[in-house]
């Protein structure tokens, strides 16, 4: 391979095989050891030294490949390509390479720090190897790529990702958070310079869209991973000297700089961001530069202000003082860019009352004359993405308003517009759009409210919330119609593909609160199906929020129930969903998400056994069991339903094998209750259960003195379904052994089974009868009867 690549004359095609085979051999581990033992560092070294994109490529990912999951490899590779270089690579223009890179990285660190590590015995774990001292080295490497002008905005993008990904804890209890403790003294402020990046200013270092939003996250979670006031204060403080000290009289940029330094801080930290809003100079300095010539000091002055205004309490402050700003900006500048951002911060000021119809901060109708105003702006393709997006903010804000979200659907353009954009680069707009959807699908919680407390209310003369009457559940279903007829999930699934960092915990939340609005109708999840929905709701259902992770599993549960699996989760990605159904069955969830859960099991377990051995790994089957018990008709039946596909299972058949449980009494008297599809089902499992154990069929004589009882009611019932399986499971007990047998038929059960091969086989009846005639023969076979011929 290494002959072929590093041969100047090789054609591109065998140049690309032999990269090929290289990422792939690199990915196993003997593969991996003959590369390295074969002086295949030095080899690849080499390959970055062609400066070819696709030989660069295809050398970091073979690089990849070897340090994953290999602590000695790693450190050796870290130390013969060097942090320096690894960076530099990552710092440059295109968009693949960093991004590779990046990976690279990641698989160094989890290498080091043994996150990915199996347990090694042995020789693996003779080499103790420190490794603190590279990481650190590698942390530093990253804060300095944050501040250098020559690296790219990608290559600044990834290192923030590296950043976010493994500076902060990953889970709180762990006690140990020093290296937040050490990013916050020694990188804080170089993290600090990139949020407070003007991208007008001449300074300015090279940014991408997602950079600043990035750094804000960066910021946010350096900020919750600390464990005490001291170092909070401390954390506060350098945020404070490094503000103070951009304040300048007689240098604007510096001014601007600081004031963009507190929007971001807004963006991430929002405590931290209103402490520092509060101090001396802030605000002034903000109206000043609102009042400013330049337009970049009005554009900076303004997105300050909009991000100042999300408390309510904060807002109220800003509505006393700028709205009269704002509406004087709006009405004299020229420039498009700042009066959108102005008439988003009206919008968000005007929204401040939430989804209360009675606590309208703005005269009647000038909601709706900002959301056409917003729309306009989004249709229009001439201006720049930043521009559109705040657009889309001004619109999350004001859909909280039942009339604007419902203009907004029926302006087809406008909504088609949104969902384009959430389909572009720029994934900063990812949380704009999510919430403009989560309020036209009104997918937020909704607080019950309670009669007579509102009487109370009324008459201690406190303020009532009320529903708007374009929130009624006819105009939602309106909504939701159009919102897929516009293609909104294929919108969706690409938003769910962005980029860890910037996808955050409450977008994902977010997203799932709109799918599981969206496939609320049985006859509209052919269409999510149809347009991938099933496939982007599985990441949904496995990380986020506790509340996002339900909602996104029980929007899978609607789907898995009504659809056929193959088509709504192609290849091995259906297993994937299993873990989300299982976690349904518990019982803090509510009956609908139990019951969707086990239709949705129900389906996927009569696919396959693989399918069905899955099932049973997730610790499925003592729940499924717990609800064939329950009160509730439909959930009895769909928990019967799904264990009638399940004991096809030999794991589940030897479940039920096992000594000292109640579980074959539990299903033969589930065979004698009134409902019929209970019953179905139950008798479904028994007829599996006796065909595959002769054990089970003597089992099943002594679990209930009713089995006789309850068999003959079986052979004998008008659902043509359940007197077919009544008959099987009647076969299987004569066939088991000749003693039970000469019990069936001392018993009714011969008449039963005489009268039944008696009759004559219509096309409905054939089954029936043939089972029942194969009884007899089986008797006849025992010598029990006699031919009357």
């Amino acid at each position: 391979m290494f002959e072929i690549l590093l041969d100047g004359n090789s054609e591109a095609d065998k140049l690309e095989k032999a990269a090929n085979n290289l990422i792939v051999l690199s990915r196993e581990e003997a593969g991996a050891e003959r590369i390295f033992q074969n002086n295949g560092v030095a080899l690849l070294l080499q390959l970055l030294d062609t400066k070819r994109p696709e030989l660069m490529l295809a050398a970091v990912r073979t690089l990849s490949g070897m340090c994953s999951g290999h602590r000695a490899r790693a450190t050796a590779i870290l130390h013969a390509v060097r942090i320096d270089r690894i960076c530099s690579l990552m710092a440059v223009g295109n968009e693949e390479l960093p991004l590779t890179v990046c990976n690279l990285l990641q698989a160094i660190i989890d290498a080091l720090s043994g996150e990915d590590k199996p347990e090694h015995r042995g020789k693996e774990e003779a080499l103790v190897l420190d490794t603190k001292k590279d990481l650190k080295q590698i942390t530093n490497h990253l804060l300095d790529m944050l501040v250098s002008k020559k690296v790219s905005g990608q290559g600044r993008d990834q290192a923030l990702n590296l950043l976010s990904k493994n500076v902060p804890r990953k889970d709180l209890a762990i006690h140990d958070n020093s290296r937040t403790i050490y990013v916050v003294d020694n990188g804080l402020r170089k993290i600090l310079k990139v949020v407070g990046q003007v991208p007008d200013l001449p300074s300015c270092l090279p940014l991408t869209d997602n950079t600043r939003m990035l750094a804000s996250i960066l910021i946010n979670k350096l900020y919750d991973d600390l464990r005490c006031d001291p170092e909070r204060d401390h954390f506060h403080k350098i945020c404070e000297e490094y503000i103070t000290g951009k304040f300048d009289p007689q240098d604007m940029d510096k001014n601007v700089i600081a004031i963009q330094t507190v929007s971001g801080i807004l963006q991430g930290p929002f405590d931290l961001g209103n402490q520092l809003l509060g101090l001396k100079g802030v605000m002034e300095m903000m109206v000043a530069l609102c009042g400013s010539e330049r337009e970049t000091d009005q554009l900076v002055a303004v997105e300050a202000l909009i991000h100042a205004s999300t408390k309510l309490s904060r807002a109220t402050f800003i509505i006393t003082n700028g709205v009269s700003l704002l509406k004087e900006i709006y009405k004299t500048t020229q420039n498009e860019k700042i009066k959108i951002r102005t008439l988003v911060g009206l919008c968000k000021l005007g929204s401040a009352g939430g989804t209360d119809y009675g606590l309208r901060q703005f005269a009647e109708g000038s909601t709706e004359k900002l959301a056409k105003q917003c729309r306009k702006w989004l249709c229009n393709t001439s201006t720049d993405t930043r521009t559109r997006r705040w657009a889309a903010e001004g619109l999350a804000y004001l859909t909280l308003d039942a009339d604007v979200k419902d203009d907004f659907v029926q302006d087809i353009p406008a909504l088609q517009a949104m969902l384009e954009l959430a389909k572009t680069p720029d994934k900063t707009i990812l949380y704009s759009v999510a919430t403009t959807l989560v309020n036209c699908t009104n997918s937020y919680d909704v607080k019950e409210v309670i009669p007579e407390l509102v009487q109370l209310a009324k008459f201690s003369k406190q303020h009532v919330p009320e529903e708007h009457p374009k929130d009624k559940k006819d105009f939602v279903d309106m909504r939701v119609k159009r919102l897929l007829k516009a293609g909104v999930i294929s919108a969706l699934a690409c938003m769910v593909k962005a980029d860890n960092a910037i996808l955050t915990d409450q977008t994902k939340e977010l997203l799932a609160r709109v799918f599981l609005a969206l496939c609320d109708n049985p006859k509209d999840r052919g269409t999510i199906v149809a347009q991938g929905g099933g496939k982007a709701l599985i990441p949904l259902a496995l990380e986020g929020t506790d509340v996002g992770k339900v909602k996104a599993a029980h929007a899978l549960a609607k789907i898995a129930a009504v659809s056929n699996p193959d088509i709504a989760f192609p290849g091995e990605r259906v297993y994937e969903v299993v873990r989300p159904l299982v976690s349904l069955l518990n019982t803090q969830r509510d009956g609908l998400q139990n019951y969707e859960a086990l239709l949705g099991l129900t389906n996927l377990s009569e696919r396959s056994d693989k399918l069905r051995q899955k099932i049973f790994k997730e610790k499925a089957l003592p729940d499924i069991e717990n609800y064939m018990f329950e009160n509730h008709d439909q959930l009895r039946q769909a928990a019967t339903e799904c264990m009638c596909n399940m004991v096809v299972n030999k794991e589940v058949q030897e479940r039920f094998l096992a000594d000292g449980n109640d579980r074959l009494k539990l299903v033969v008297l589930l065979c004698g209750e009134d409902d019929d599809k209970v019953q179905n089902a139950a008798a479904g499992a028994l007829a599996m259960l006796t065909a595959a154990h002769k054990k089970l069929c003597f089992k099943m004589t002594q679990v209930t003195t009713q089995w006789l009882e309850i068999l003959q009611r079986l052979c004998l019932h008008d659902q043509l379904s359940v007197q077919h399986r009544g008959l099987v499971i009647a076969y299987n007990l004569l066939a088991a052994d000749a003693e039970l047998a000469k019990k069936l038929v001392e018993s009714e059960l011969l008449e039963i089974l005489t009268v039944v091969g008696k009759q004559e086989p219509d096309e409905k009846r054939a089954a029936v009868v043939q089972t029942a005639r194969e009884c007899l023969i089986k008797c006849m076979d025992y010598g029990f009867i006699k031919p009357v011929s």
